[in-house]
Order: structure tokens, then sequence, then C-alpha cells
């Protein structure tokens, strides 16, 4: 059975946190500070961007301090009566059986409107009076709705992890999983993921679960990722939705092209839908989307568009009646991919052709042709003679590699090179 590495994974001691070392010593200093007096300020706000480890790190310091962790959710407690129910957890510093309490009051983010006004006045009296550390947690502590409460916190920025940062973690994750991963590879992930471990761990897991390497080509298409919705998301609304209106709403969240987007859907489908009779019934509906597809490209008339998206989306997701609902992996598109290296492939061997055009005296078009199979055949079977003719062409690694056909082979030619 499939489980989330972000789960697996999850850091059980502050050590274990990637970046923000500085907030996170800060926060801890706070809360052991409570050992000697009530602190002036009875209540810590943290702040910062989503999945960078605001409220892991709350988590994983009352792990290391051995604290009762009390967790609630602001928007579960929306009006005033509900947040006076709430006090009672911070009257006192320990609990029943002596051990320190640390709350936590997550997504204040949620309160919103005249209904949560109540809440947050009440949310800003529970802290002036706080027996025990309060935590609290939004992505932006400066909202105007904020202003008061702000007067009795602690603020602590929680800033977006370096790119170096987040690597070092996934280069950590595929030690532990045994994953062979290019660096360049992982480097793409982290810099796609913009600062979001926990949207760099489920990238990296997507692409990698199941394989003992993980190579550039298998992730450079992730340029084509939109971050504010992801293409996971969106693939998951299409699926999983309720309704046919919301699963048609995927498509305006989904910043690739239809075609691309049927690609995801068609890739994954198959290990969405367990039950075979909601399978033959979701690919028969991806079968229509595609046969209208082909009538667009047929005719250019794209009033048929409307049909394509009907099929691949509602279709899809009304198919789904007895499937098992569990967590399980996003794929990307194999046969995007294939085309990717294949494109990526084309263009290597231009490169080689434009630089056997000026020796040969030939065109682009002939040297690919009629010497590059030959150079081909001199580069796998002899490393010397390969050696010199790399040189003489000026050959660059990523050419030596691909005409040896192993990096076993190349590496010998280069190593004669040097």
């Amino acid at each position: 059975m499939y489980s989330a590495w972000t789960l697996k994974y999850k850091p059980k001691s502050l050590s274990e946190i990637v970046g923000n070392t500085s907030a996170i010593n800060l926060f801890k200093e706070w809360v052991k500070s409570w050992d000697t007096a009530v602190p002036k300020q009875r209540a810590a706000f943290l702040y910062g961007p989503s999945g960078i480890g605001k409220t892991v790190t709350v988590e994983a310091l009352a792990n290391d301090l051995n604290m009762e962790f009390i967790e609630k959710n602001a928007s579960d407690y929306r009006t005033e009566e509900a947040i006076n129910k709430f006090a009672g957890l911070a009257s006192r510093y320990s609990s029943l059986f002596g051990v320190k309490r640390l709350i936590l009051l997550d997504e204040l983010d949620g309160l919103t409107g005249n209904a949560d006004r109540g809440g947050i006045k009440a949310i800003t009296e529970i802290v002036k009076k706080a027996q025990a550390p309060i935590i609290l947690i939004a992505n932006n502590a400066y909202d105007s709705r904020f202003t008061t409460l702000r007067n009795y916190c602690l603020l602590i920025e929680f800033k977006k992890p370096t790119t170096i940062e987040v690597l070092k973690y996934l280069m950590q994750l595929c030690r532990k999983e045994e994953i062979h991963a290019e660096e360049n590879a992982l480097k793409l992930i982290a810099h796609r993921s913009g600062g979001d471990v926990r949207s760099a761990v489920n990238d990296l897991q997507a692409l990698a679960q199941g394989k003992k390497q993980l190579k550039y080509e298998d992730v450079a298409w992730l340029s084509y990722r939109d971050r504010q919705d992801t293409i996971f998301n969106v693939v998951r609304m299409a699926m999983y939705s309720r309704t046919c209106s919301v699963a048609k709403q995927s498509v305006d969240l989904a910043d690739i092209d239809i075609d691309m987007l049927f690609e995801w859907i068609y890739e994954n489908v198959p290990y969405h839908f367990t039950d075979p009779r909601d399978l033959v019934k979701a690919m028969e509906s991806l079968a229509m989307a595609d046969l209208y597809r082909g009538k667009i490209r047929a005719t250019q008339d794209w009033s048929f568009l409307r049909y394509v998206i009907d099929y691949m989306t509602a279709g899809v997701c009304m198919a789904r009646q007895h499937s098992k609902v569990g967590w399980v992996p996003f794929k990307f598109p194999t046969r995007i991919q294939s085309l990717s290296r294949s494109k990526a492939e084309r263009a290597l061997q231009l490169s080689i052709g434009a630089k056997i055009k000026p020796k040969f005296h030939i065109s682009a078009k002939r040297s690919l042709t009629e010497v590059l199979p030959f150079i081909s055949v001199i580069f796998r079977n002899n490393p010397q003679k390969a050696a010199d003719i790399a040189q003489w062409l000026d050959l660059t690694e990523e050419m030596i590699i691909h005409l040896a056909g192993t990096e076993e082979k190349a590496k010998a030619i280069i190593a004669l090179l040097e």
C-alpha cells in the first residue's frame, strides 16, 4: 500500500525541519522561557507561506520538550461562544498529570466575515490571560483583522527555505528510499517547488516511487507545471469530484492546454479506478473525448471542444461508483515524457550534425544520415579513435555520452581526452 512521503518522513524533531533556523531558535527560546515566568507576550504568532513547516515546527518542539500538544483549527471556532469553550485549555500551564502544555490554534486566516469578528476578539482576550503558551498560525500576520491581537503576540516570521536547503532534504529522502537521483533532477524539483517543502516531497514521490534511478529527463517537463494550482490538484479534481460542474471547473484551473490535461487524466485513470466496471466506463468516456479531439483536428471546428471537456472530466468522475478511495500517487504521462525525450535527442543529434558539417563540407542533414551512424559505431567499439574524433569535432560531454550509448563507455573516452 502506498503511503505519502510527507507523512512517512514527517519531522519528529526540530533538527529535522528544513530551513528557518533563526525563527525556530527564537520560538524554542520563547517556549522555554515559560519555565521561568509567564512572558510579556503570551502567544507566539507564526506566519509565512503555506508548506514551509510552521505547523510541523510546533509539533516537533512539543515532541522534543515532552509537552502535551493540543491542536485546534481556528475555522472550527468561528464565534465568541465557541472560542470561550477553548479558553479552559489555556488556563493552566500543566495538565492534570503535570505534563506541560502547548496549545496551537492553526489556520487563523480561516476566520472571515462578520461572524468571525467576535472570534478574533475572544482569542485576543484569551491570549491576554493565558497561563500556557499559545501558538497562532496564519499566512499573513499583518492582516487588518489581527491589528489588536498582534500587540499581545511575539511575531515570528517563517520564510521559504532556499533551493539548496530543499535540495539537500530531497537528497536525504532519496538515500532513505535507496533511489539514485541525478542532482540536476532534484535541483529542478527543488527550484520548481518555490520553497514549498511539502510540494517538493509530493513531486519527488510522484516522479520517483517504484524506481531505483531518477534522471533529469524524467523531471525535465516539470517546467510545464503551474504552482498556483498544481496539475496534481487539477487531475484529482477532474477524477474525484462529486458533481459534474465541479469536475468541469478543473479545466479552468489548469495552466496547460486541453491535450496535455487529457494525457494526464488518461495516464492516471487506471491507477485510481480500482473497480473494473468503473474503469471501463471511465476509459469509454476518454475514448469519446479523444474522438471529438480528432474531429477538431480534422475540421478545425472548435465547437466540439465542449464535448471533449465534458467527457474527459464529468464523464470520468461520474464513472466512479465502486472504486475504493485511497492515496495513490499521480504519474506523469509516459507518452509526453517519450516525446520530450525524443525531442531532446533530435536536438542533440542536430548539434552533432552541426559539428560534422564544416569538417566534411556537407549539409547537416547529410551529416546525420551518412556520417553519424559510422561515428556512433566507432564510439561504441573503439575508445581511442572515439577520443581522437571527439577532440577533432570539439564534442561536448553530453554529445560523447549520446554517441557512446552508455555512460561507462563515455567515461572511458572522456578519460582518454583528459
